[in-house]
């Protein structure tokens, strides 16, 4: 992983403006982000292209868990991501790519 002093961080939105087990898409660096908030405040991003279907959906997908994992599972085909890793847990060798996430002043940064 990349130092966090060397990254460059692309300001999204407000924390309060993602809903606690809700996602949001933002464009950072030209490339779709799924933003997602968990019930216990975390931030996860993920691409917000769905690596299936193809769509750019995952922002819009059930945020959950799966046993100590927290995932989205994808509007389209209910395919289930791990949020931490970005891989789909329904189907081997399948993954969305992983961003890092930070909150900094109560606004949402995402590095590339």
């Amino acid at each position: 992983m990349t130092d966090t002093l060397t990254q460059q961080w692309t300001v999204v939105c407000p924390y309060d403006r993602v809903d606690p087990e809700r996602g949001v898409a933002a464009l950072v660096g030209g490339e779709q982000v799924a933003i997602f908030r968990t019930f216990d405040g975390s931030l996860y991003a993920i691409g917000n292209r769905d690596p299936i279907a193809g769509a750019y959906v995952m922002s819009r997908g059930i945020v959950g868990t799966r046993g100590d994992a927290p995932t989205v599972a994808s509007p389209l085909h209910k395919q289930v991501y791990d949020l931490r890793t970005g891989e789909c847990l329904d189907e081997p060798g399948v993954s969305v790519p992983v961003y890092n996430v930070r909150l900094r002043d109560d606004m949402i940064e995402i590095s590339r």
